[in-house]
């Protein structure tokens, strides 16, 4: 009874006097980089390692200012290495602002609490928990009463380094999505960019730090900071050190101008979804604006439609716009997880109901394979026992669009989660994401989904071909059939 009447409280929104970027910071460090850079320039991070060295050398050189917005961030090894190299920066001066999403921050308010104790550090909270206690499922019956309202999350990913540089993309932080997890890993991409379009990033991360719904930490939790738990989230495995190396001013700055001088360049837009401007439960407010920006992607392909989108579940909307791209001779490519490689279960259970009406459409639908061969790109050796699974969210659109952010293909991030992305509008960049993802699609990574004059669907692979989905046992298959049939599909 306790627990109930705890419930049926809720959160009231915050008024704080709103903070915005700085400009961007004039050095001899970033005009030097700048100097030799185009106007805007941008970098596929590609791979887990190489994200994960890139992030850090962007903490690195920051001088003034580090605004960090994520949905999840674990204190793992990748975590406590990110964790120690922010904490770094913020004791050589650097303000930090760090922005993230409530979901998954159980049992952490003692360190953030001494997190945000630190002078240049700053830790808000984007619609919160009001009942913080226990873990997901207690705070979830603590929070019963306000069930709509935290349905909403802040899905968007982004990194702004003194207001030069920039990392925005699909990779949360944590083990998983630099390759660096022991049993699985994400396949992901995030862009590095500089330019004119940093500074648009970092109005749209000032957009959600000056929501209403956007807490400090401290306003939220009353435990006591623990900083013996920050030094010990901050402490990297000895073995590990080995991933990452520091490197001097010098060292450093030619590191970015080597890759300055190899980047892709082109016209680029930030699609970003407006947070909700009265209470996050109201779905007359819902954030469709980059859903509404990737169904005229759609509407305005010419010659083919490639999609990469971790987690399917199309729309009324989205499953139209695929049908009419079809009807106008575009081809439609779509890289998805299969029923092994999708982390939620459920998620995969709406996705199946949809897979004969694509393929009857026309569509050329492949599904990860989590024994993929070519897993090593992803992922530290040694790989033997390793899995695969696709996180990444990506559009490649005839031959000179590309879209890479944190939506999904799915309700939950064109309905209910709030998004981010950067369209990409060159030749060159479109060839070489289309040579980064050519691999994800062939037949040793990933099932060709094939339907049969009879009406079933056959899963084909370079050495196998399946007549029922690759489950990794009869009971997934029964769960998978169980989730199927509940009224569950607008939520994932």
């Amino acid at each position: 009874m306790a627990l109930l009447a705890s419930a049926c409280t809720t959160l009231k929104p915050v008024d704080i006097a709103p903070e915005y970027a700085s400009a961007p910071v004039e050095s001899a460090f970033w005009d030097t980089i700048e100097a030799h850079a185009p106007p805007d320039w941008h970098v596929l991070l590609n791979d887990g390692p190489t994200a994960l060295d890139w992030r850090l050398r962007a903490i690195d050189s920051a001088i003034e200012s580090l605004d960090f917005q994520t949905f999840l961030w674990h204190f793992d090894t990748v975590g406590a290495m990110v964790l120690d190299h922010v904490a770094q920066a913020a004791d050589r001066g650097v303000k930090v602002r760090i922005l993230i999403d409530d979901t998954f921050l159980v049992h952490e308010d003692s360190v953030l609490l001494a997190l945000a104790r630190h002078p240049n550090i700053e830790y808000r909270v984007f619609n919160p928990f009001k009942r913080r206690s226990g873990g997901l499922a207690t705070r979830q019956l603590l929070n019963l009463a306000e069930f709509h309202r935290l349905d909403h999350r802040m899905h968007n990913k982004a990194m702004v380094i003194d207001n030069r540089v920039a990392i925005v993309g699909g990779r949360n932080i944590a083990d998983e999505y630099f390759g660096l997890d022991e049993q699985a890993n994400f396949r992901d991409l995030e862009l590095l960019l500089g330019g004119s379009m940093v500074q648009q990033v970092s109005a749209a991360f000032d957009v959600y730090w000056n929501d209403r719904w956007t807490f400090p930490i401290e306003t939220l939790s009353h435990v006591e900071p623990s900083y013996v738990g920050l030094e010990e989230a901050r402490k990297v495995a000895a073995g590990e050190s080995g991933l990452h190396h520091e490197q001097a001013a010098a060292a450093l700055q030619a590191l970015w101008l080597d890759t300055v001088a190899k980047s892709d360049t082109g016209d680029t837009t930030l699609y970003f979804d407006q947070p909700p401007e009265d209470n996050p439960k109201n779905r007359d407010e819902a954030p469709v604006q980059v859903a509404h920006e990737l169904i005229e992607l759609f509407d305005n392909a010419e010659s083919e439609i490639v999609i990469v989108s971790a987690y399917l579940v199309p729309t009324p909307h989205l499953e139209g716009a695929v049908a009419r791209a079809l009807d106008r001779g575009v081809r439609v490519r779509i890289l998805t997880n299969s029923i092994r490689s999708n982390n939620h279960l459920a998620a995969h259970s709406a996705y199946r109901r949809h897979i004969d009406t694509l393929l009857g459409y026309g569509v050329e639908l492949h599904e990860v394979r989590i024994d993929a061969k070519d897993r090593d790109r992803y992922m530290i050796t040694p790989v033997d026992r390793k899995m695969l699974a696709l996180h990444a969210k990506a559009l490649v659109i005839d031959d000179d669009k590309v879209f890479v952010g944190s939506a999904n293909l799915d309700p939950r991030s064109l309905r209910i989660n709030t998004e981010m992305g950067l369209l990409v509008r060159s030749e060159r960049f479109n060839r070489s994401v289309r040579e980064a993802l050519e691999g994800d699609f062939s037949a040793a990574n990933a099932w060709r989904l094939e339907l049969q004059e009879d009406g079933s669907v056959q899963w084909v692979a370079d050495d196998q071909r399946l007549a029922s989905q690759p489950a990794a046992s009869f009971m997934q298959s029964i769960e998978d059939w169980f989730f199927s049939h509940l009224p569950i599909e607008g939520e994932m």
